[in-house]
């Protein structure tokens, strides 16, 4: 079984899930399966469409598609084993850049992509004291994930971009020199294939991945119903710390992050808050 077999089945129309489950079925039945079994073991909604599908694939197009980026699955040693832990683990990664980087240890940062100048300093302020101890995931957005990518690389701290999108795609076009720039110097992944839209979908399934990847998410200027809180409810489920900063009690910008605080969610307003957890245990 290939990365490619992965991204065949996915092609097809095969869900992630469905993939997952036809690997851990895989695993415990190592015969040959065929493709009428393999679609029933993965729940594809209909399995004629799935066999007419792959067979209908023209393999060498589909196959210079796949070539266009490095790919890692989670059959693969490098896998992380944070994220090969999570409910639904994304069964293949394409990326760009430094794949080491994989390796360290991390934390997320996430918030409004509509944030004031005061969280947007509040990120700045955070990431300068970390001191380089984490490498810095985030998902690419406007607002608090574009900030901080720029205050990772201002602080030549490494950071990773999660992107809801292939990895030729540039969303919020205007993010489109720091995505290419991520890419050469950091750290660029998706679970999308090259091509693939931003459609409204992708960035639920893609903060899973962001708050798999980390040890800790940080959020700053929150709304209650929020990307966001997603991510942190993602990473309380799977037993990541959930740093929030408070805001604002009078304009709603940060009601979601104080709701995290209610919820038992660490309250911090600089780094040393979140490295005491870490560092000076």
């Amino acid at each position: 079984m290939t990365n490619f077999d992965l991204f065949r089945w996915k092609t097809a129309g095969m869900t992630n899930l469905g993939v997952n489950k036809l690997l851990k079925f895989y695993q415990q039945n190592s015969d040959k399966l065929s493709l009428r079994r393999m679609a029933q073991v993965s729940q594809v909604r209909s399995v004629a469409d799935f066999i007419e599908r792959y067979k209908s694939q023209d393999t060498k197009v589909l196959r210079e598609k796949y070539k266009q980026f490095n790919s890692l699955s989670i059959l693969d040693k490098d896998y992380p084993e944070r994220l090969r832990e999570i409910y639904n683990p994304p069964v293949l990664l394409f990326y760009q850049g430094d794949l080491s980087l994989l390796r360290n240890p991390k934390l997320a940062f996430v918030g409004s992509r509509t944030s004031s100048s005061q969280g947007l300093k509040t990120v700045q302020k955070l990431i300068g004291e970390l001191h380089q101890t984490f490498t810095i995931v985030s998902g690419l957005a406007r607002g608090v994930d574009t900030i901080s990518h720029l205050s990772a690389i201002q602080t030549h701290t490494p950071t990773i971009a999660v992107i809801g999108t292939g990895l030729d795609v540039f969303y919020p076009s205007e993010n489109r020199k720091i995505q290419t720039y991520l890419a050469h110097h950091q750290l660029v992944i998706s679970e999308y294939a090259p091509g693939e839209k931003p459609l409204k979908y992708h960035f639920p399934e893609r903060n899973r991945i962001i708050a798999g990847l980390a040890r800790g998410v940080v959020v700053i200027e929150a709304k209650l119903r929020s990307g966001s809180l997603i991510t942190c409810e993602r990473a309380m489920e799977e037993g990541r710390d959930v740093f929030s900063v408070p805001g604002n009690i009078l304009d709603g910008q940060s009601d979601g992050c104080h709701h995290l605080i209610q919820q038992g969610a660490k309250l911090v307003y600089q780094a040393q808050d979140i490295l005491e957890e870490y560092i000076y245990q």
